[in-house]
C-alpha cells in the first residue's frame, strides 16, 4: 500500500508543480512550457502594482483572521459543551444536527442564507418586523457592512459540528481517573474543564492552530463567489482566491494568475514555518 500511494502522491502533487513556471513566462497555451518567453519577475510586479492589490490583500487577512477568531474556536467550545453532557440520546441527536451542514455543498447552504435574508420572504426580515426593530426589510446581501458577519456566520454553522468530531476525541482520550480524582479533592466541573479537559487536549489545538495560521491566506473561495454575486460587495468580498479566478482565469491570464497562486502559497509556508517554530517552544510541533 505504500508505494501506489506514494506513486499517488508524486503524480498529483509534485509532477503538476512543474506549473508553477508559468509564473515566469508570458505562456502560450499553444506554444507549451518550452517556447514560451521567460519575463522573471514581470507578474509579480504587475500584482503588486494593481489598483487592487490592496484591498485584495485586505479583504483575504481580514476575513482569513474573523475566521480563525471565530470559528477556530468554536468547535472546541462545542466539544466541550457536548463533553458536559449527560443525557446521551440528547447528546447523540445534537451532535447529528451540528456536523449535517458539513455535508451540504456551498451551492446548497448559499442558496439557504439567500433565502433567509431575502427581502421579500426572507426569515430574519419577518422576524424582525415582528419584533418591531425594523420598520421596512433589509437588503442584507447589498450592505457591505454586513457581508463580514454574514460570511463568518455561515461558514461556523456549516463547519462547527464536524470540527468538533476531533477535540471530542481528544477529549475521550483523558483518563477518567483525573477527573474523579479532581471530584474527590472538591474541583467544580469549571475547574475540571480548565484544569484536566482543556490541558489534556492542548497538543491537539496548537496542531490544528499551527495549520490554521499557515493557512491564513486561503480566506475561501466558494462560499464569497456565491454570497457575494452582487457587485457592490466586490470592495469588501474580493479576496486572492477570487481576485485569481476572476482576473487571472476568466481572462486567460494564466501566467499572472499563477504568479498570484504563488506569492499567497510562499506566504503560507513562511507563517507555517513561524506558527510551527513558535509552538515547537512549548513542547508540540508539526515537525
Amino acid at each position: 500500500m505504500v508505494v501506489p500511494a506514494l506513486l499517488f502522491i508524486f503524480v498529483f502533487m509534485y509532477i503538476p508543480m512543474y506549473g508553477v513556471l508559468m509564473a515566469f513566462q508570458d505562456y502560450d497555451l499553444f506554444k507549451g512550457f518550452t517556447r514560451s518567453p521567460w519575463v522573471g519577475l514581470k507578474h509579480f510586479r504587475m500584482f503588486f502594482e494593481a489598483p487592487e492589490f490592496g484591498s485584495v490583500v485586505r479583504n483575504t487577512v481580514v476575513i482569513s483572521v474573523l475566521k480563525l477568531l471565530v470559528g477556530f474556536p468554536a468547535p472546541i467550545t462545542l466539544a466541550l459543551m457536548l463533553n458536559e453532557v449527560r443525557h446521551m440520546a440528547f447528546k447523540r441527536i445534537v451532535q447529528t444536527i451540528s456536523y449535517l451542514p458539513h455535508f451540504l455543498s456551498w451551492v446548497i447552504v448559499s442558496g439557504l442564507v439567500i433565502s433567509m435574508l431575502s427581502v421579500d420572504s426572507g426569515s430574519l426580515n419577518i422576524a424582525l418586523e415582528k419584533l418591531r426593530l425594523i420598520g421596512e426589510p433589509i437588503n442584507f446581501l447589498s450592505i457591505p457592512d454586513y457581508f463580514w458577519a454574514i460570511l463568518i456566520t455561515a461558514g461556523v454553522w456549516k463547519e462547527v459540528g464536524f470540527a468538533a468530531i476531533v477535540y471530542l476525541a481528544a477529549i475521550a482520550g483523558v483518563d477518567p481517573h483525573l477527573y474523579e480524582a479532581a471530584s474527590i479533592d472538591g474541583a467544580s466541573r469549571w475547574k475540571q474543564i480548565f484544569l484536566i479537559t482543556i490541558p489534556s487536549i492542548s497538543p491537539v489545538v496548537i496542531i490544528f492552530l499551527i495549520l490554521a495560521v499557515g493557512n491564513i491566506l486561503n480566506a475561501g473561495f466558494e462560499d464569497i463567489w456565491l454570497l457575494a454575486r452582487n457587485p457592490v460587495l466586490r470592495d469588501v468580498s474580493d479576496v486572492i482566491d477570487t481576485y485569481v479566478y476572476r482576473a487571472g482565469i476568466l481572462s486567460s491570464r494564466y501566467s499572472y494568475a499563477t504568479a498570484v497562486g504563488l506569492f499567497k502559497a510562499v506566504i503560507s509556508v513562511g507563517l507555517l514555518t513561524i506558527a510551527n517554530a513558535i509552538a515547537r517552544k512549548f513542547g508540540t510541533s508539526l515537525w
